[in-house]
């Protein structure tokens, strides 16, 4: 009986050390798996954002690199003062919430048309994603044609109306709502394609039943496209709100954040600052702000669209 007792013990003993030698291997093997990618995350991306935060409590010039002096929240202090950053932050919210909604609301609709069982329409959600592959340089150059004084279409078409025309990129008034209409039409057509790929995975079961049941078009929308449709909505949102908030090359390469500042975000204010002005401290501190504002936007929409599931 004891020599028995002693066996299974010693059997017991046995397997669990097999486990922990196969745990030790597997875990191994895993962090061996994962090393190359988390070592390059720390290169590329981990390294230079600690960076960007350092430079932020320093006071330091592009024009003397290897020289810089610790200057606590001065930075931020300055910024609090400046009227160019609240106008770049208040441009920059403004573009960022009219146009991810008109973004989202006309990607919606267009999402809805292209859902159709017509003839043709295949092409049609080929035609609808030239926008968004276009290169922004093309696509400013497109716009700025179309405003020419002299030979653009638009100005064209106003004249022949009798009404005014201007090179509309030079208008303080008008500058900024056609750079709203160059990021509205450029990224509708993707909200578009990824709400209908979102659409096609709803059942057609789940139409028919609330059909034979009476509910109005309206109604099918209302409970069953838009709430199963509401994660990938979340994604696009979050995604193009960064995006925007950060975009730099729309921005520059069509006015440079003018006329008169009429255009400045954010973004154009952080280059100028680093590259124009050479502050390349104060720059980081404005990246800093931009980082934090963009955490935070992230964390609390998504903990509000975890609210409703």
């Amino acid at each position: 009986m004891t020599t028995n007792t002693e066996s299974s013990r010693a059997s017991h003993r046995s397997r669990y050390v097999d486990e922990f030698r196969s745990l030790i291997g597997e875990t191994w093997l895993g962090v061996g798996l994962v090393l190359p990618a988390t070592l390059l995350l720390c290169v590329i991306v981990l390294y230079p954002t600690l960076r960007g935060i350092s430079l932020a409590f320093l006071e330091k010039s592009l024009l003397h690199p290897n020289s810089a002096e610790f200057v606590a929240l001065q930075n931020f202090s300055r910024m609090a003062s400046d009227p160019t950053f609240w106008l770049a932050l208040k441009n920059t919210v403004l573009l960022t919430g009219v146009a991810v909604s008109l973004e989202y609301l006309l990607g919606l609709g267009l999402a809805l048309v292209l859902k159709q069982k017509v003839p043709g329409m295949s092409i049609f959600r080929s035609v609808s994603m030239v926008t968004w592959v276009l290169p922004i340089v093309v696509m400013v150059i497109i716009f700025q044609w179309m405003v020419q004084l002299d030979y653009g279409i638009v100005n064209v078409v106003l004249g022949a109306l009798g009404l005014p025309t201007k090179y509309w990129f030079g208008s303080t008034t008008w500058a900024f709502p056609l750079i709203t209409v160059m990021h509205v039409w450029r990224n509708m057509p993707f909200f578009a394609i990824a709400l209908l790929a979102s659409m096609k995975s709803i059942p057609e079961s789940q139409y028919e039943a609330a059909r034979m049941d009476g509910a109005s078009p309206l109604q099918q929308f209302r409970y069953i496209t838009l709430p199963q449709i509401s994660y990938v909505s979340m994604i696009m949102i979050v995604l193009h709100v960064i995006f925007t908030f950060n975009n730099f090359d729309i921005v520059y390469l069509s006015t440079g954040g003018g006329p008169l500042q009429s255009t400045e975000v954010l973004a154009t204010y952080v280059y100028k600052q680093a590259f124009g002005s050479y502050a390349l401290g104060y720059a980081a501190s404005i990246g800093v702000v931009m980082l934090v504002l963009m955490l935070s936007f992230t964390v609390v929409y998504v903990k509000l669209e975890g609210v409703g599931e």
